[in-house]
């Protein structure tokens, strides 16, 4: 069911790091992307695939990881992502950016959740040195980073009241807490009192 594919579609951060992710897993992922919608089916992302320990090693140097988490640089040897898929725009195609990397990295996940795997979207990229690492051409813009692997963190939704902070953070057993703001909070109107029975 989707509403339990969105539970478990969490931000992961820590991996088993050997438990290897397939390019033809990536190439799937990528593949709900490519389905998923586009502004004016315009179809301007691109995508590199890196399942190379080598390469990760570069890509994950190019990471800022849970901005607030204060004391944590992100994962350690061993529990490092073991895939990594980078969304691009074509700037030939357009030049503007809206939405569709947000729906496209989305359907990854979600896809990846469906295979037992979690991820985690990464926009606090050193861009520069990571267009030095793939050497990319000047045509295409970074806009996501897409951490991939089997993940070994616990993850809590804890719900929250108004006021209460939203910020995410890790109790003394390293579980991974997520405050969500009650769905009655965050509806400001409704209109019609149709109910199904």
């Amino acid at each position: 069911m989707l509403n339990e594919l969105i539970k478990k579609n969490r931000s992961y951060r820590r991996f088993y790091q050997n438990e290897r992710v397939s390019v033809e897993t990536l190439k799937e992922l990528v593949n709900l992307a490519r389905l998923s919608p586009t502004e004016a089916n315009f179809q301007e992302l691109k995508y590199i695939l890196s399942n190379a320990p080598e390469k990760n090693d570069a890509i994950f140097s190019c990471l800022k990881w849970a901005g607030f988490l204060k004391d944590w640089d992100g994962p350690s040897e061993g529990e490092r992502p073991a895939a990594y898929i980078v969304i691009l725009k074509d700037t030939t195609v357009i030049e503007r950016t809206g939405i569709a990397h947000g729906i496209a990295a989305q359907s990854i996940l979600l896809g990846a959740t469906e295979k037992g795997l979690g991820g985690c979207m990464l926009q606090s990229v050193d861009k520069d040195k990571l267009r030095e690492i793939v050497t990319l051409d000047p045509k295409f813009e970074i806009l996501l980073v897409i951490a991939l692997g089997k993940s070994c963190e616990e993850i809590i939704i804890d719900e929250i009241d108004n006021g209460e902070s939203t910020k995410y953070w890790r109790d003394d057993e390293s579980r991974h807490h997520v405050p969500k703001r009650k769905l009655d909070d965050i509806i400001v109107e409704t209109y019609g009192n149709y109910t199904a029975s």
